[in-house]
């Protein structure tokens, strides 16, 4: 990154910069799904390598990123994350981005023994050849993906071992918010929300390659770090306890900040992006233009980490969503708006937004869609616009708990007859298939909790059939496993073991299937507890984790979020060798409950949440307390608006969409 050649060739032998695309061509014929790797999707781009061109001196400006989400492309490409710091990024006239995704085992093997590096899918340059690899991690289990990638580009894979010539690593995305199992393998991590962080990292990087990158790749991560708001592993020792706990998490150069603050944005309306949403030349996992109506969550879930860490609440306006919504669907030509966030019914205007769009787009094939609903918050007005332009599909709805005592435990209020009396109002309406979710193992939970959750379903299907007058009435049951997660009051949790998943599961299936009056109309799918232990490993795991993610991947751990792909036996093979010599093991990390004044591995990393307020709340909830929305009551002092210097922003504005000619 310090050469000043603007000719030199990277550590793969090509010119920096150049396409890898005749090197890889030949292998896309030996492998599944090649289309995946070519590019050149709807709204991509490709920029000029030296976009900036070079300074006085000759010394680069371009700032140039590698964007990544460590899984399969069809996976990756829809994610929301990734597709807003592309566009951030490229808007901006020195700096270019580009993306890449995890190849497939059979195209790694190939690529392994041709020599071709980790490539991006825009210009299919080396990943190498970047200034910054930025991934965007959602869920832990992409952490042997990353490890992939970065071997394959020919990135050590621990940030000590490399060189001025090689990228910065930077990790994103909600698994950020604990960096520590992964500390070895980054350089930094970015927390929260990702627009103007990745400007100002830009900025900063931009002006250290001016100067002619003095310092070399120590400098540009100390003046990185000593913004207080990247966090730079390196920069700090970890101190443990005779008992394995950690005793403290110590800064170790002058100017670095002891806590390293996550990134808010607020104003939603002056960042619409994704402005032209990338089509996938795929098949993709989301088939559709999707909008982000409004970020952050204040219901308070105690399980949710997503809500935690995303306050506060802060709403795109009606004109905002009603533009993107336009501009989007002129951009991609999709047919389907999905309306994202947390809890999108829970959009202080959603009636109008809904109601607005779908007079807006009468008479044409542009359907709408919200993710899975809050019971106390659907309504059929509401469903009726959403499906008044498209098909009406299954309604998905998320009682989390199985009984009213698990439902105040985890602060989900809602109650049976909440539950009852919305089905009843949608099968009455014609809803013919309603999905449920649960989770199974969260704290204080019995088998008598899950069980009750049959008992539900099947009131579920009487009252469906009552309401309607008909037999083919249907609801899924879908269960998942809870694992405990940083900077949520259940941070704190013991985590169901594996077995007892399982064991509890079972019980659970045979009481749906005993009663044969219920038959196929009640359908149950269910994820085992194994995975879950390994993501509840890697969630709250320190850096001694590092260890066991490195040995699971030498071991051929790939796509851990696969089924097919996933190994529990390699996990826990590699915990029990990678620990031993810090007298650890696995249930140390997971079905351990912590105590109040034990330091977490993430406790350096500032979501904005007071620590005090997170042990409160995780007491309330063994006492079944439940506590309100702050966006309708007054504060609770969670700390989230006074540390982050931000605040609550819902309407209602009184505005409304106005009509659109569409051509």
């Amino acid at each position: 990154m310090t050469a000043t050649d603007h000719t030199r060739v990277s550590r793969s032998g090509h010119p920096r910069g150049d396409s890898i695309f005749p090197a890889l061509e030949p292998l896309l014929e030996q492998v599944g799904k090649p289309v995946q790797y070519v590019g050149g999707e709807l709204n991509s781009q490709v920029k000029d390598w030296h976009v900036a061109g070079f300074g006085p001196e000759g010394q680069e400006l371009t700032v140039r990123w590698a964007l990544m989400y460590p899984d399969a492309y069809e996976i990756g490409l829809p994610n929301q994350g990734v597709m807003i710091l592309y566009e951030v990024l490229n808007e901006q006239p020195a700096a270019l981005a580009e993306r890449t995704y995890s190849v497939w085992p059979d195209l790694e093997q190939l690529m392994r023994a041709e020599g071709v590096p980790q490539f991006t899918v825009d210009g299919h340059r080396a990943v190498g050849d970047f200034d910054v690899l930025g991934l965007s991690f959602s869920t832990e289990l992409g952490y042997t993906n990353m490890l992939t990638a970065l071997d394959l580009a020919g990135i050590p894979l621990h940030a000590a071992d490399r060189t001025n010539e090689h990228p910065i690593v930077i990790a994103g995305g909600h698994a950020a918010f604990n960096p520590e199992p992964i500390a070895d393998f980054l350089d930094a991590a970015i927390v929260g929300d990702g627009e103007e962080a990745v400007l100002a990292a830009t900025a900063l990087i931009g002006g250290w390659k001016s100067e002619g990158s003095p310092g070399g790749r120590e400098e540009l991560l100390l003046r990185l770090a000593r913004t207080g708001g990247v966090y730079v592993p390196a920069f700090y020792d970890v101190d443990y306890l005779p008992d394995g706990r950690i005793q403290r998490v110590v800064p170790n150069r002058p100017g670095i900040p002891w806590r390293v603050s996550k990134h808010t944005v607020m104003d939603l309306d002056s960042w619409p992006y994704p402005k032209t949403p990338l089509v996938p030349v795929t098949e993709s996992v989301h088939e559709r233009m999707s909008v982000e109506i409004f970020r952050g969550c204040t219901r308070g879930c105690r399980f949710c980490q997503a809500g935690m860490i995303t306050r506060p609440v802060r709403e795109r306006s009606i004109e905002g969503i009603g533009a993107m919504v336009q501009q989007g669907l002129a951009s991609t030509g999709y047919e389907e708006v999905g309306l994202l966030s947390l809890s999108s019914a829970d959009h202080s205007e959603i009636a109008d937004v809904a109601k607005g769009l779908a007079d807006r787009y009468e008479g044409t094939n542009t359907s709408l869609s919200l993710p899975s609903t809050r019971v106390d918050a659907f309504n059929i007005e509401l469903a009726n616009e959403l499906t008044r332009n498209g098909r009406r599909s299954g309604l998905t709805f998320a009682p989390e708990g199985g009984s009213e005592r698990m439902r105040r435990v985890i602060n989900k209020m809602v109650s049976e007859e909440d539950l009852i009396r919305t089905v009843a109002a949608a099968y009455g309406a014609g809803w013919r298939q309603v999905k449920l979710y649960f989770m199974c193992g969260l704290p204080t939970e019995t088998d008598e909790d899950v069980l009750e959750i049959a008992e539900l379903a099947k009131k579920v299907i009487d009252t469906g059939r009552r309401v309607s007058g008909r037999k083919d009435i249907r609801c899924t049951v879908s269960i998942g496993g809870f694992v405990p997660k940083p900077h949520t009051p259940f941070q704190w949790a013991a985590q169901l073991g594996a077995e007892e998943t399982d064991a509890r599961l079972a019980k659970l299936r045979e009481a749906i299937r005993a009663d044969r009056r219920y038959g196929s109309a009640i359908g149950f799918r269910y994820h085992d507890g194994q995975p879950g232990i390994v993501e509840g490993l890697l969630s709250r795991g320190d850096r001694r984790v590092g260890a066991v993610i490195e040995q699971v991947w030498r071991d051929g751990g790939r796509f851990d979020g696969w089924s097919e792909h996933f190994s529990y036996e390699r996990w826990m093979a590699a915990g029990e060798s990678a620990l031993a010599a810090h007298g650890l093991d696995v249930p140390w990390f997971t079905t351990r409950e912590r105590g109040e004044t034990e330091v977490l591995p993430w406790d350096h990393i500032d979501s904005g949440l007071d620590k005090e307020w997170l042990w409160d709340d995780w007491q309330d909830a063994l006492d079944g307390r439940e506590v309100d929305d702050c966006r309708w009551t007054p504060c609770f002092d969670c700390g989230v608006c006074p540390q982050m210097n931000t605040q609550i922003q819902v309407g209602p504005t009184g505005k409304k969409l106005l009509p659109l000619t569409v051509v």
